[in-house]
């Protein structure tokens, strides 16, 4: 089997990772692609939604894809939650399977930066997915001829969303129809999540824990 690994914030997800993970299902043959939404992200500099909610969304997306799974192992982890420590969880389940991590380029970029980046490098192949008229030398001038053999490029059509823009344009009113699954906005609205009503921490006003 080769197995794909999707991890991210997701906050939210939307139809850009959709397009994503099922271009990388397509071209590399994966009979599975795990979504890992992320509890503790270390490389994100701002307080993400809180976590129920973001793993709720990603279900809502993946539902309907017999291929997709949602794993809920970053989100129980404590602490920070590194690509290492997925990645290992997974080569010790499926030791005679492939592993292929699927990540945008620029996240590969900072792949020096990743604790034991040269072992993540070695547990697994990595999927790169570029936007529309990405720079590829900005790969080679930055990763060694070692770590460039276990990256694949991917250029996925319609993946120019960003989670960013879709908190804005939530916090402003504006329309995100057809951007995000139609489920994953009914949830959005029936939370109150990406409002000013928002405690800390992404969870509505009213809503528990």
């Amino acid at each position: 089997m080769r197995i794909g690994l999707m991890g991210g914030t997701f906050d939210p997800v939307h139809l850009g990772h959709l397009v994503i993970a099922e271009e990388a299902r397509h071209e590399f043959a994966l009979d599975r692609v795990i979504w890992l939404p992320a509890g503790d992200p270390p490389h994100k500099h701002r307080e993400v939604t809180f976590q129920e909610h973001r793993y709720a969304m990603v279900v809502l997306a993946t539902a309907s894809h017999a291929s997709f799974d949602v794993s809920r192992l970053e989100l129980e982890r404590a602490g920070p939650s590194y690509a290492i420590d997925t990645i290992l969880h997974f080569r010790r389940q499926h030791p005679e399977q492939e592993l292929f991590f699927i990540t945008g380029a620029d996240a590969i970029l900072e792949i020096l930066t990743w604790r034991r980046h040269a072992e993540v490098v070695q547990e697994c192949r990595f999927l790169a997915v570029t936007r529309p008229g990405y720079d590829l030398a900005r790969l080679q001038t930055v990763l060694p001829e070692s770590y460039l053999e276990r990256i694949h490029l991917i250029s996925a059509p319609g993946v120019d969303i960003s989670s960013t823009a879709l908190r804005e344009r939530l916090r402003n009113g504006e329309p995100v129809r057809y951007l995000l699954p139609e489920t994953v906005e009914s949830y959005i609205r029936k939370h109150g999540l990406y409002t000013d009503e928002m405690e800390p921490g992404g969870t509505a006003v009213g809503d528990p824990r």
